[in-house]
């Protein structure tokens, strides 16, 4: 995924000054226009397309946010305090037991554990409040003739167009965040196309508003993101004095019988993973902060999005909503 949400899904970011100021090359209506025989080409109809684009023009808004992204260094411990509290995490206690039975089939089915699906129901969109309003195609269209990432926008773009073609939602009511980011789990248009399900199988696919394909989909991504059965993301432990930090790193996994036997210690009374599970150490912070023993599973989370501190998020709002 690309960091297509909220902006605090990565600790750092930037945009060149170069990039934020290029102009586009020809007219909005030009690029519409070769978009359209492009879709054409790819067998989106035209009255899909004539609903798709009705009204469409370059939105600002979406151009001042992509232009005017901040470039800032967040530290974990800022971080969780903006993204981890005691409202999310209260919602989320009464949704997940509201939604006890939904989750128990979701995870028959794809073998994801009801934790981290809520975690990231509730980071992207705190479990289905917020999800964004800028029209999808809009905000594509804008980005793809006048953004940073003009390609992968437009690469985007069609694959809305696609989903249109399908008739898994209709045009006004396919919203989302300014980078085009759709629904309660937030998904890029492509990935809506390889991982989105029908889990109340009503015959369409709406991770807008149906509980059920929206935790179903983001349990079908995690599976095929290479989720293991059974298997947490991690925990919250302790370093020994004189602990050596260059040791950490999530890809440098180890037996968890390693790192206990150098004097790494669980916050809890005991591990969750047996000592031969391969584990490394996650210091966001450095030794001045919180470490944490990570699983593979801690990476599955991270194809969701690439983040060391999304990923711990996810992990310990899944672990407490779930408590």
């Amino acid at each position: 995924m690309i960091s297509r949400r909220h902006v605090l899904a990565a600790p750092i970011l930037a945009l060149p000054a170069s990039a934020a100021l290029a102009a586009p090359e020809g007219s909005f209506p030009a690029f519409v226009a070769g978009v359209k025989a492009e879709a054409r080409r790819a067998g989106i109809s035209q009255v899909t397309l004539d609903r798709a684009f009705a009204g469409v023009v370059p939105n600002q808004k979406v151009l001042e946010k992509d232009r005017h992204q901040p470039e800032f260094t967040m530290t974990w411990d800022r971080y969780k305090t903006l993204v981890i509290n005691d409202q999310r995490i209260a919602n989320g206690r009464a949704i997940v037991a509201q939604e006890r039975n939904l989750f128990r089939q979701v995870q028959d089915r794809f073998g994801v554990s009801p934790g981290v699906i809520a975690g990231i129901w509730g980071l992207e969109s705190g479990f289905g409040a917020g999800t964004g309003d800028y029209r999808v195609i809009e905000a594509l269209a804008t980005l793809a003739w006048d953004g940073r990432r003009a390609s992968f926008f437009r690469g985007e773009l069609m694959a809305a167009l696609k989903i249109l073609e399908n008739g898994d939602i209709a045009p006004a009511k396919m919203t989302g965040s300014y980078a085009g980011a759709m629904g309660q789990p937030q998904f890029m248009p492509s990935s809506y196309l390889r991982y989105a399900v029908d889990f109340e199988g009503h015959g369409r696919r709406d991770i807008w508003t149906s509980r059920p394909d929206v935790l179903g989909s983001i349990a079908n991504y995690l599976a095929k993101a290479g989720w293991r059965v059974g298997e947490g993301w991690g925990q919250q432990v302790t370093l020994p004095p004189g602990f050596d930090v260059s040791q950490a790193g999530r890809d440098n996994m180890r037996p968890l019988g390693d790192w206990a036997r150098l004097g790494v210690r669980p916050v809890e009374q005991s591990w969750r993973a047996t000592a031969d599970r391969p584990a490394a150490i996650v210091a966001p912070d450095g030794n001045n902060g919180d470490t944490f023993v990570v699983h593979a599973n801690f990476k599955a989370i991270r194809r969701y999005n690439p983040s060391d501190y999304y990923a711990l998020a996810v992990g310990i709002i899944g672990d407490r909503v779930t408590a």
